[in-house]
């Protein structure tokens, strides 16, 4: 193909009748007034989607249009554009035709980029239009830094073993020492981490060997592999990072540290324990750049969002979250919030750690060292004349009665709880010696919740029911099993070969109508599961999950591999 023409966005759109002539004026007054780009102002501001361009593009050149969400490029040929002149200049080697490279390219139009992306790659190339969105995820899949890793850890293995090396250097203490082994070595684990949507890294040394694994979706994947000699000296730098005491191996410690990843702050978590090979040290990893989500888009069913929205707006009472750890309750508390938040309302928090910042929020970060306690913060909180507070966790008897009073003198009162299920959670505080008649009068509502990995909508395809899914589906759906189609991911580049690609919520809901309040009041644990079931009708956990389930969101294995956690 030759050298594309110049194209002028805006008239072709025009041409194409995709844009009219006004609202290409007031897209280009926007672009003189904010200097964005023309393309990005039209998408953004919903007149046509980002495909829509993309495609007219490809009809205007009379080039191919590829979509990135089905084809799959051949990963050596991507590599042959280095990842920094790829990102730059927003292109990607889709795959060889006769002769020549098919280029994808999210703006044809820009001929400057063409002859320099035609010059790196040193031959004609043929062109093809993506679209931007598509393109930067999929450089994001296949310029993973595994081999960067897998160097960098060598590179500090022979450093550590130089006798001349000074081990200031090494570990990057000296101001400017950003080229320091371990300062890149970790600053590839974490952008590794971002890229992969880990929420946790794990730093593992072992008998022969030192083992970095990621916790993506919940699901630990094994990252790298390398000499576990160069183990102290990641442990030492991240000790300083977080301010740990590094001449201390023998006692676990925890700490905090920020780093800045894609020009975006993130807040992580750290905690070492030593291990019969060195010191294992885990970090979490929270993205304080990432938007919180509204309780709309958490995917609960619609009866459930109903009237956790009509808890929430209630002038007092308790809403309980709970879940094992890593069940999403503080992404839910915190939409909750989202929804609450306005200037004529007191908001404080009361949390270990503090996982995101909201604006308009008075948040406290519990500190056990110098007995800053849930229960301290919680009465001094009390004293500030708030409307509503979000409590961490109610980890003990204390907490929790504290919790319960202000929910009883007119505080509306969010916080969670590690229960399997919602309608064993009143039960579970009066087992902490929370008095009755207090979760009797201050809880309006128990949720419970779950983390289901979701589908790859890239390579969902049916797949027929082995005899144990037959049979646990028949549970819910008795004699319609085999009326539904069931989805798997056969795995690809975009899921990791995994076939599952995010994660979603399931839920269940108990509120504590009049008959279960009765019921608690009785002292009967039995009677009080019977009136809880009753009111719950069947809408559990697991319900919910097989709901995902027939929807093609979630596989029947992975709502299978939960239920043990769901049975309720």
């Amino acid at each position: 193909m030759a050298r594309p023409e110049k194209i002028r966005l805006g008239d072709m759109l025009i041409q194409q009748s995709l844009l009219t002539p006004d609202q290409l004026t007031n897209a280009l007054a926007e672009q003189k007034a904010t200097g964005r780009k023309l393309g990005r102002i039209i998408v953004d501001t919903g007149l046509v989607t980002e495909e829509a361009i993309s495609k007219a593009l490809a009809r205007q050149l009379q080039a191919e249009f590829v979509d990135l969400k089905t084809f799959t490029p051949n990963p050596e040929l991507v590599k042959l554009l280095p990842e920094a002149q790829a990102r730059r200049f927003r292109a990607i080697v889709l795959k060889r035709v006769s002769d020549k490279l098919l280029v994808g390219f999210a703006d044809p139009t820009d001929l400057m980029v063409f002859d320099e992306v035609n010059r790196l790659l040193k031959g004609d190339i043929d062109l093809a239009v993506v679209t931007e969105s598509e393109l930067l995820a999929a450089l994001d899949r296949f310029y993973r830094r595994t081999e960067e890793i897998s160097a960098l850890s060598k590179e500090l293995q022979q450093d550590l073993g130089d006798a001349g090396a000074e081990l200031g250097d090494i570990l990057g203490l000296s101001a400017g020492q950003e080229d320091a082994p371990v300062v890149k070595l970790l600053q590839s684990v974490f952008d590794e981490a971002l890229r992969s949507r880990a929420s946790d890294i794990h730093i593992e040394p072992m008998e022969k060997m030192l083992r970095i694994r990621f916790r993506i979706d919940g699901v630990m994947r094994v990252q790298n592999e390398a000499d576990v000699k160069i183990a102290t000296a990641l442990t030492l730098r991240l000790k300083l990072m977080s301010g740990l005491d590094i001449s201390e191996k023998r006692l676990p410690q925890d700490g905090r540290f920020v780093v800045k990843l894609r020009h975006a702050p993130i807040d992580v978590r750290i905690s070492t324990m030593p291990t019969q090979y060195g010191e294992s040290t885990v970090m979490r990893l929270l993205n304080q750049g990432t938007g919180l989500l509204s309780l709309e888009k958490l995917n609960m069913p619609p009866r459930i969002l109903e009237r956790v929205k009509a808890a929430i707006h209630r002038p007092s009472g308790i809403l309980l979250v709970t879940g094992p750890t890593g069940s999403g309750k503080t992404t839910t508390l915190y939409a909750a919030l989202n929804d609450l938040n306005s200037p004529e309302k007191k908001i404080i928090t009361v949390e270990d750690p503090v996982e995101y910042r909201l604006p308009g929020l008075n948040q406290v970060q519990v500190h056990e060292k110098i007995d800053l306690t849930f229960s301290r913060v919680l009465r001094t909180a009390l004293r500030q004349d708030p409307d509503i507070v979000l409590v961490g966790e109610m980890r003990d008897q204390e907490t929790a009665e504290i919790g319960m009073r202000a929910a009883m003198t007119g505080h509306l009162v969010l916080s969670t709880l590690h229960t399997n299920d919602a309608m064993t959670t009143p039960i579970r505080l009066l087992d902490m010696g929370v008095p009755r008649y207090m979760v009797a009068l201050s809880v309006n509502m128990v949720l419970a919740q779950r983390l289901l990995r979701v589908v790859c909508e890239n390579c969902s395809e049916p797949k027929p029911l082995t005899p144990a899914e037959h049979e646990w589906l028949r549970y819910e759906l008795h004699d319609r099993v085999d009326e539904h189609k069931y989805m798997v991911g056969r795995g690809c580049a975009r899921c990791n070969n995994t076939g599952y690609q995010g994660r979603t919520g399931v839920y269940e809901m108990l509120e504590m109508t009049n008959s279960v309040v009765e019921a608690t009041n009785q002292g009967d644990p039995n009677a009080f599961i019977e009136a809880a079931r009753a009111e719950m009708a069947g809408n559990t956990l697991r319900r919910d999950a097989v709901r995902l389930v027939l929807a093609g969101r979630t596989t029947v294995d992975e709502a299978m591999r939960i239920s043990n956690q769901m049975e309720s």
